[in-house]
């Protein structure tokens, strides 16, 4: 063993040698290369590259004008509302992005020489370890088109979902975003969005309820009521329907209130319940009618 080692080693010092003294192997090696070849072929593809950037470019930029321009003069949303419009926008631009991010892919691979016919069989071959992965994938686009299809919410609808409540921002076929009313914006994939709550298709509810003692003129707080209500009312066109005066009633415990019932468009019951609120108590307190501070509690026996 010991004297093949020194064998291999004075072969390799040998070698070393010949290299050392003889440079016109390095220099035969560097002639021998076609060096025109490799920069011709360097610069066809960087030529054919760019190219076909500058097409992908230009499609993209006059796809989006086209779209825009379509649903700018609802050629196709006549007959649906804003939000509905906006959603199927959304859904068409990021359609058509991952179309023409396809094709780009499809082209740079094409013209590296890349054998797409063998990728695509590998890739049939490797389907199988890669299932189990891409069924949340798969989901996401299913579960996201019957969102669409059945138009469960639409971009700018008030939801909840899983117990986010928020307003939709973006639907796009794998995640829906959702911006909540502190500003957060969450992405949720859509294999994941079971039940929605969706405060935005029906006219909302605004109930008041003014706490009263017990031994208050009650026919006073009655023509209170009614006067601001003929009063600030007109000014609201957000109210649908009412006020419904429903009146005194006991909320147990020997408190009760006079309630007052109004029906809005989505998102202004809120503004309507607080605005009348207050107007209400500033009237009765001006009328000298008393209003408990807390709740009210009947003294014991």
């Amino acid at each position: 063993m010991n004297d093949i080692s020194i064998q291999d080693s004075a072969l390799a010092q040998d070698l070393i040698e010949e290299v050392v003294t003889n440079p016109n192997i390095f220099v035969k090696w560097w002639n021998s290369i076609a060096w025109e070849e490799i920069v011709g072929l360097f610069i066809s593809k960087g030529i054919t590259l760019l190219f076909l950037l500058l097409i992908f470019f230009a499609l993209k930029r006059l796809s989006s004008y086209v779209l825009h321009r379509t649903f700018e003069k609802q050629i196709l949303t006549k007959h649906i509302t804003q939000n509905r419009a906006t959603t199927i926008y959304k859904i068409a631009e990021n359609g058509l992005r991952y179309l023409l991010f396809f094709f780009l892919i499809y082209g740079v691979l094409s013209i590296l020489g890349v054998p797409i016919a063998t990728l695509i069989a590998g890739a049939g071959l490797a389907g199988l370890a890669i299932g189990l992965g891409a069924q949340q994938f798969i989901n996401d686009i299913v579960n996201g088109f019957f969102i669409i299809l059945e138009s469960q919410f639409d971009v700018g609808d008030h939801v909840v979902i899983g117990g986010i409540d928020g307003t939709v921002v973006n639907v796009g076929l794998r995640t829906t975003q959702i911006k909540s009313f502190d500003g957060t914006l969450h992405f949720l994939p859509n294999h994941t969005i079971t039940t929605i709550s969706n405060l935005s298709r029906n006219d909302m509810r605004a109930m008041i309820d003014i706490l009263l003692y017990p031994d208050t003129d009650f026919e006073t707080v009655d023509q209170v009521i009614h006067a601001v209500n003929e009063r600030i009312v007109p000014e609201h066109p957000e109210i649908v329907k009412g006020p419904n005066v429903v009146g005194i009633t006991d909320k147990g415990n020997g408190q009760l209130a006079y309630r007052v019932v109004f029906y809005t468009l989505n998102g202004q019951q809120f503004a309507i319940q607080n605005l009348f609120l207050g107007s209400y108590r500033s009237a009765l307190l001006e009328a000298g009618i008393q209003i408990p501070a807390m709740p009210y509690t009947a003294p014991k026996a």
